[in-house]
């Protein structure tokens, strides 16, 4: 039963549904060590840096919420477990023992969705993950 003067509460957003922001200093601390990789590894970002971003803003806020870089491109059934196993977290296995970004984040010179930056910047990565 509902009080006859009560006021309907605000309807659901997609925004309120959504995954909270990692904290800047996490997403900084991602970002770095993802342009540093793909230096390092002679690996690029996605064509769109779109991908980058949203993959970047992912491992972020699993590192936030988990205490590591989950690969946020996978489904888990133990996000904690797969944490603390490490085989998913970024830089994950495959990518580290053949170059197999599953995210798309470190693509190889081969790969057809290749762009040609090893850089973005956080206000990129702000820019193309709002809203």
């Amino acid at each position: 039963m509902t009080a006859p003067d009560a006021a309907p509460g605000p309807a659901p957003t997609p925004e309120s549904d959504a995954a909270p922001r990692p904290e800047s200093d996490s997403l900084e601390v991602i970002r770095k060590f993802a342009e540093t990789y793909a230096q390092r590894t002679g690996t690029y970002f996605c064509s769109d840096p779109g991908v980058t971003a949203v993959v970047l803003e992912g491992l972020a806020r699993h590192k936030d919420e988990l205490g590591g870089a989950l690969c946020p491109c996978r489904h888990y059934e133990d996000k904690q477990a797969e944490v603390a196993q490490a085989f998913w977290n970024c830089p994950c296995v495959p990518m580290r023992e053949r170059k197999e970004c599953h995210c798309m984040l470190f693509l190889t010179e081969d790969n057809p969705f290749r762009g040609e930056q090893q850089t973005i910047s956080l206000e990129e990565v702000r820019a193309l993950t709002a809203g």
